[in-house]
């Protein structure tokens, strides 16, 4: 698949943080925590209806999370190539970590709000909780400064790429160095980049990888998607015109991560955003 090669193609033009940059945007505005809870379908449930579904978790959003002043986003994303068919991820936003205790208090008084009713209550989670497997995970990233954030709603549902990096401690880097080549690149092509509509870079925050770094990446269509990766390397030649130039940014970016990632494809559900 053409997307495939320019995955692998395009790693070796992008930028990784290092732990020690958990800077945030100074657009203050911008969450500095992100939750991403992991979940997976009930393959056991024969009344498993997709529409049945959105309205259960709409009803959810219309109630609880829209009205949730503590949570600043929410939005899932539906399994579109990634290891698992049955997976799911509900994502989450926050402004600070305090908030992310006080969402959660805040949902319990809204649901008794919502439901006042207790078997009325019990009804509706028992139907809502019967899609789902007992088990899913649990992430916390801190959200990085360098972001391109979607400045319209989504509109339609939409496709959001993936890239789980990990960072490498290398004793002859420095801050300095990282920070002004990180810049450069962001600056120079991916925010130049008019087919990526969202970027958000993220690091390990409370789980269980410290060396994780997470990008990800909104685009209106696979075919976009695809596009993508050849913007990229467009801008990036555009910027490093001379190959000597291109190989030295290179090398000096290359020692900043592992070189170990992984690729994962959802679909945005435009019907449940926050």
């Amino acid at each position: 698949m053409k997307t495939t090669n320019r995955i692998f193609i395009a790693i070796a033009f992008m930028l990784f943080f290092i732990p020690s940059t958990f800077s945030q945007d100074e657009n203050a505005k911008r969450p500095e925590y992100i939750t991403v809870t992991t979940m997976h379908w009930n393959m056991d449930n024969e009344d498993f209806n997709m529409k049945d579904w959105i309205a259960a978790e709409k009803e959810y959003m219309d109630k609880v999370t829209k009205k949730n002043e503590h949570l600043m986003n929410a939005s899932f994303y539906m399994h579109r190539y990634t290891p698992d068919n049955r997976e799911l991820i509900y994502v989450q936003t926050y402004a600070n970590w305090e908030a992310i205790d006080k969402a959660g208090e805040r949902n319990s008084e809204l649901e008794k709000e919502a439901w006042p009713d207790k078997e009325a209550r019990n009804a509706y989670f028992d139907k809502r909780n019967a899609y789902y497997a007992d088990f899913h995970s649990d992430e916390i990233y801190a959200t990085m400064s360098g972001a391109k954030v979607m400045t319209e709603a989504p509109g339609d549902d939409m496709i959001l790429y993936v890239r789980k990096s990990h960072f490498a401690f290398p004793e002859d880097g420095s801050q300095k160095e990282f920070d002004e080549l990180r810049n450069e690149f962001l600056k120079n092509v991916t925010h130049k980049n008019e087919l990526i509509k969202g970027y958000y870079p993220n690091a390990h925050a409370w789980g269980t990888d410290r060396t994780e770094y997470v990008e990800g990446f909104m685009v209106s269509s696979m075919a976009d998607l695809d596009k993508m990766f050849d913007r990229q390397g467009e801008l990036f030649q555009a910027h490093w015109t001379d190959e000597d130039a291109r190989k030295e940014y290179g090398e000096k970016s290359s020692k900043y991560w592992t070189g170990v990632h992984g690729d994962y494809i959802y679909t945005l559900i435009e019907e449940l955003v926050k």
